[in-house]
């Protein structure tokens, strides 16, 4: 029977030693009992997902897990999320990564970037939101889409290449007039200027200041790219299979990877999200299909946040209410490769990603019993993976590792 296979990404799950941690990583301080199960079946090591010179995000560090070199295949983000919403770029248009986000003051007066996500907005909040701004767009070369969260998409039609943004969640606390490279742009910087007015007096943000939130009183233009052209991986391996993440930019690898990217109620992205559900829609792809990536958002989301308790709760759910369930519901299957990785790290001292190479795990099941129960002294994290030895200069080799006929 052919192998099946299922990459499990906690995502910014790596991390640094900390002194309140006793010298240990969040990994580290974690309870993980079924992904230190899996480290005494698997191989462990080390892959540098983020080329040298581009920047470690999300976007490069998930599609070189996918076996796609950024530095050909990378265009940006946002035509990345424009995919996953069913939007179809034409060459002259260019997609950002719309961000609501809350705008605060410094001592001086000078105005900083106070959150990337105006509190984890929510999407009904969102929405209501981004319907009212679009008056902001009716008469001008631009379209915006709502997505999830504080999350959201902006095509401009026409739009030239150039431009210099950065990630909100980059500059967390520090003035922004060095980092909105959009608002230099006429089109844009209307665009921007009119939707701060329109949220100053939004009735979602009243009531979110009411009960005593954050506002979403800005947009955040970032991520801009044209659509990339990306061989699908049926082509290149012969697989089949779902991207299961609640993230618009993973589905939109997805898709142009050639995978089905599954929608799961309840799917937020944070520690409230739907794990059983995501677990069973990976779990009944494979049972179609041959493949099943699927990605957790959480523990990165808790970094750019500053909450190490938090960071340690993702990855424990990530251990409890996904890995477990997996390892269990794989046992039908006589042949199944997993991958457990982390993307990039987002060290919660930092809140933001760095590029440090990440650590794996890799492991062929075949059937009830083929993963050993609890014990032993097997631990899977940043330090053993470093001390296996085995370290990979690109996610491109890693997942032509994971595709191969041997993982030893």
């Amino acid at each position: 029977m052919d192998r099946k296979y299922i990459i499990l990404v906690g995502d910014g799950m790596g991390d640094y030693p900390l002194e309140r941690l006793g010298g240990r990583t969040p990994l580290e301080a974690a309870r993980t009992p079924n992904i230190d199960r899996l480290a005494l079946a698997g191989k462990m090591g080390t892959a540098q997902t983020i080329p040298d010179g581009m920047a470690p995000g999300s976007d490069v560090a998930n599609m070189s897990l996918l076996g796609y070199d950024p530095a050909i295949y990378h265009t940006g983000r946002g035509p990345l999320e424009a995919a996953s919403m069913g939007v179809l770029l034409e060459r002259e248009e260019i997609a950002f990564r719309c961000n609501l986000v809350f705008l605060d003051r410094d001592a001086s007066g000078v105005t900083i970037m106070g959150d990337y996500s105006a509190g984890h907005i929510s999407t009904p909040e969102a929405k209501s939101i981004i319907a009212s701004l679009q008056s902001a767009v009716s008469s001008v070369p631009l379209a915006l889409y709502p997505g999830v969260s504080y999350r959201h998409l902006l095509v401009w039609k026409g739009g030239r290449d150039g431009l210099s943004t950065r990630p909100p969640h980059d500059i967390l606390g520090q003035p922004i007039a060095a980092f909105d490279g959009f608002s230099s742009e006429p089109v844009l910087g209307e665009f921007s200027d009119k939707a701060g007015c329109i949220l100053e007096d939004h009735p979602v943000n009243a009531e979110r200041k009411k009960a005593g939130k954050l506002p979403a009183n800005a947009i955040w233009l970032w991520g801009q790219g044209r659509a990339p052209a990306m061989p699908r991986l049926g082509d290149r391996f012969g697989i089949s299979g779902v991207m299961v993440s609640a993230v618009d930019l993973l589905k939109g690898i997805g898709t142009y990877a050639g995978l089905d990217p599954v929608a799961v109620p309840g799917a937020t992205g944070y520690l409230d999200t739907n794990y059983a559900g995501k677990v069973s829609a990976a779990l009944d792809a494979m049972g179609r299909g041959n493949f099943a990536y699927l990605h957790v958002e959480a523990p990165d989301e808790a970094s750019h946040q500053g909450s190490l308790e938090d960071k340690i709760e993702a990855i424990e759910r990530f251990d409890s209410l996904v890995v477990g369930p997996v390892i269990k519901g794989v046992e039908k299957y006589s042949q199944v490769r997993i991958l457990l990785v982390t993307d990039h790290y987002t060290p919660v001292s930092l809140r933001t990603h760095t590029t440090d190479p990440v650590p794996f795990l890799l492991v062929d099941t075949d059937g009830p019993g083929s993963i050993p129960e609890e014990g032993g002294s097997a631990e899977f994290s940043e330090r053993s993976a470093i001390a296996a030895g085995l370290h990979l200069n690109s996610g491109v080799e890693l997942f032509e590792m994971l595709m191969s006929k041997s993982c030893q």
